[in-house]
């Protein structure tokens, strides 16, 4: 048995259980057994609780009187509503990144952007859209505002999938979105960078393009 003190223990089943909630195979409703998960993971039930309290706290579980803790589900509304935050939130990380904007991370964020231009199938672009996105407010010095749009991203993931998924993108592309955010960065002009973000997650809301 794992020492159940062992702070990393928790770390690791409540990022299992994410991934596997975020890549859709913990479908919504699903219920989570504590005495299964505990067993999987070699661990007492207390880094287990303490697991499913962080995943609810992260929007991805419930705590439902007689059903036990489920697989949060999530509708349109939720999805539009963390839409919605994030796209304020994103926008507002990036406010707060100081200008002028760091040289050395401006040149990562432009192969970052040159990835998602140059991805040939939707799961590379996603991963490198998701890099994009990550990097552009990664200098924000608010890790409790970085966290929240953590927590909204995951339940947009989610929600692009539980809602129909994302029409296939015609690959590869260039987005013209991050283009206009970098050439906004470059003048150091953070406003113009930031409202055009909020503008790009807002529309992604019709696209499922993020």
């Amino acid at each position: 048995m794992t020492d159940e003190t062992d702070p990393t223990l928790a770390d690791r089943i409540v990022a299992a259980l994410a991934a596997e909630i975020e890549g859709g195979h913990l479908p919504p409703d699903t219920r989570l057994l504590q005495n299964e998960i505990a067993t999987r993971f070699s661990a007492s039930h207390v880094p287990v609780r303490e697991a499913f309290r962080r995943l609810e706290a992260m929007g991805l579980a419930q705590s439902l009187p007689r059903r036990g803790v489920r697989v949060a589900s999530i509708d349109a509304g939720r999805h539009f509503e963390a839409l919605e935050m994030c796209a304020v939130l994103e926008g507002l990380a990036l406010r707060h990144t100081g200008t002028p904007y760091p040289k050395g991370h401006l040149d990562a964020l432009t192969r970052a952007d040159l990835a998602c231009s140059q991805a040939t199938t939707q799961q590379d672009w996603d991963s490198a859209n998701r890099h994009f996105h990550s990097l552009l407010i990664a200098p924000c010095p608010m890790p409790g505002l970085l966290s929240e749009i953590g927590r909204l991203r995951s339940i947009l993931t989610r929600g692009a999938m539980a809602l129909g998924g994302r029409p296939r993108l015609s690959l590869p592309r260039e987005d013209r979105d991050h283009g206009a955010i970098l050439a906004a960065l470059r003048d150091a002009d953070i406003d113009r960078a930031a409202t055009i973000l909020t503008r790009h997650i807002r529309r992604g809301h019709l696209a499922r393009s993020l």
